[in-house]
């Protein structure tokens, strides 16, 4: 029997026809993407004379103090190209140094021309305001930023005592508001933003021993116990809405941008519009619970393969009719106005390192932190090892003990901390004990997921309000999504069948271009580049 074709996506990835017609994302747009990060990195791989001026212009040090990493050395995550770079002869600089250049296509910036300044805009900032008002989370140092456009920012340290003067007269002026880094233009990479961060030395990723180790006890506290002392040193200090921090041309940091979560990237780097302007920001819970549900309504409405089915068209549609009908039940609404804090939102297993115990040596990529209400922010969902949706039947008990736990670990945080429950207002524990009790942190995690919102809804926040919804109940939820549901249905089915055909033809001339073998690789051939021994040739 032939072997299926398989087409390359991301990060080494493959993909069968069956599981393209299955899949509940666009893998129209994902299949476009690999070909893209293999273009970006041959163009950052054509400019490393260019990076290597930028690098040493930010650290105040000659080219030739440094040596960027061979290609095979980078590392391509879910939105960042990460290139490191060898410091030599500076010891009060870093010993190696990442420059991070966000992945134009992975956040939308074609769909939404903007994105990569406000990802890059965003991450700094957090990274900022961190280090001045949570000293003790551990976070690696951002060295230097660098925006679409030529806007550019250096630290202080790494500035001339001319500029550092300007930047102290500059304070006066502007007051505390100002962040430690000195704005100027620069000359090189024009089109291109990124970051300059430490590289971490220290620790290794919980992601490379998490699956094997998470069974033993007592890695699992001192994980617990350092990822909540960091909640908690975030839940001590309110913020007065729903937001993201941001920096200016200026420098200065302010709690004006969206609350960029992933979702938002997520679904417009799938050509989906949000329709939440980049400078909307929430003083209350529902405006923002109701935009996130919009954003499900525009995924429904935009992507082609978004219903499969009658039935499948009636339990999203349902689900969404339903958690707006659910808004008042499962969001305390005497913590509408707050407190709102900062939530790191991207905080999984490839983003904190570990030492061998799994004592919490840094957490890294803080591009998606937000301010979000308190009560959305609650314990991570991967602790036994699975997706949000697949937090099913036997597997429900079992992230029920490492919830409690979790919860457990964050009390005897408390307990040591001498924190107290004062009037009118609850500890951190507590609110996570009842966002369980209650059904919202499933809640939660619907409106902040990219499509596992029906599963979450029918498993565990449906039987809550009277059990599992038959399909006639699907249907008749459906119904209120819409004056004409049924309609729209049928036109999504039509989509879906239009998609189909047009992956069946992809996959068909895939098949007939590789002849008699059985996959397609889909690598580009190498191009040798001026001057350089390794051109890159495959971006996995």
């Amino acid at each position: 029997m032939t072997e299926p074709t398989l087409l390359p996506l991301l990060r080494g990835r493959k993909i069968s026809l069956d599981d393209a017609l299955k899949s509940d994302l666009n893998v129209l747009v994902q299949l476009k993407w690999r070909d893209e990060l293999v273009e970006f990195c041959r163009f950052l791989h054509k400019n490393l004379s260019e990076i290597a001026e930028v690098v040493s212009r930010h650290l105040g040090i000659s080219k030739s103090d440094l040596e960027i990493a061979e290609f095979k050395e980078w590392r391509h995550g879910t939105f960042n190209t990460c290139v490191p770079v060898q410091i030599k002869g500076h010891p009060s600089l870093p010993r190696r140094v990442m420059i991070r250049f966000p992945q134009p296509f992975k956040v939308g910036e074609t769909f939404n021309p903007g994105n990569v300044d406000e990802k890059l805009r965003c991450e700094a900032a957090t990274y900022i305001w961190l280090r001045k008002n949570c000293p003790t989370i551990p976070i690696p140092r951002l060295l230097a930023m660098g925006f679409p456009g030529m806007q550019s920012f250096t630290t202080l340290e790494n500035v001339s005592f001319w500029n550092r003067l300007i930047w102290y007269c500059q304070r006066l002026w502007l007051g505390q508001e100002l962040s430690p880094y000195v704005s100027h233009r620069r000359r090189n990479l024009p089109g291109v933003g990124y970051l300059i961060i430490e590289y971490v030395e220290k620790g290794s990723m919980l992601s490379e021993t998490w699956p094997e180790q998470s069974d033993d006890p007592k890695r699992r506290e001192n994980l617990f116990r350092g990822l909540s002392q960091t909640l908690l040193s975030l839940a001590k200090i309110p913020l007065p809405k729903i937001g993201s921090w941001t920096i200016n041309d200026s420098g200065i940091i302010a709690l004006t941008n969206r609350p960029l979560s992933l979702l938002l990237h997520e679904f417009e780097s799938h050509e989906i519009p949000t329709n939440i302007p980049r400078d909307l920001t929430y003083y209350s819970i529902e405006p923002w619970v109701l935009d996130m549900l919009a954003c499900q309504d525009s995924r429904m409405r935009q992507q082609p393969n978004a219903i499969h089915s009658d039935s499948d068209g009636c339990t999203q549609l349902g689900a969404l009719t339903a958690l707006r009908g659910l808004l008042m039940n499962l969001v305390d609404r005497r913590a509408r106005g707050g407190p709102f804090v900062l939530s790191l939102t991207d905080l999984h297993a490839s983003n904190i390192f570990v030492d061998s115990d799994w004592n919490i040596t840094c957490i890294i990529d803080l591009e998606f932190a937000c301010v979000l209400p308190i009560q959305m922010v609650t314990v991570p969902h991967w602790l036994n090892n699975r997706g949000i949706d697949q937090i099913t039947d036997s597997h429900f008990e079992e992230y029920k003990i490492l919830y409690d736990e979790f919860v457990a670990a964050m009390e005897y945080e408390e307990d040591r901390q001498q924190l107290v429950s004062a009037q009118g207002d609850t500890l951190h524990s507590q609110r996570l004990r009842k966002s369980w009790e209650t059904g919202s942190f499933w809640y939660s995690h619907a409106l902040t997921s990219v499509n596992a919102f029906p599963a979450l809804f029918d498993v565990h926040i449906a039987p809550r309000f009277g059990g599992v919804l038959s399909f006639a109940a699907d249907q008749l939820l459906s119904k209120f999504w819409s004056d004409d549901a049924m309609g729209f249905i049928t036109e999504k089915i039509e989509d879906q069948e239009r998609y189909n055909a047009r992956i069946r033809e992809i996959f068909a001339k895939a098949s007939q271009k590789s002849g008699t073998a059985s996959t397609v690789e889909g690598d580009v051939p190498e191009k040798d580049e001026p001057n350089h021994d390794h051109a890159p040739s495959v971006a996995e």
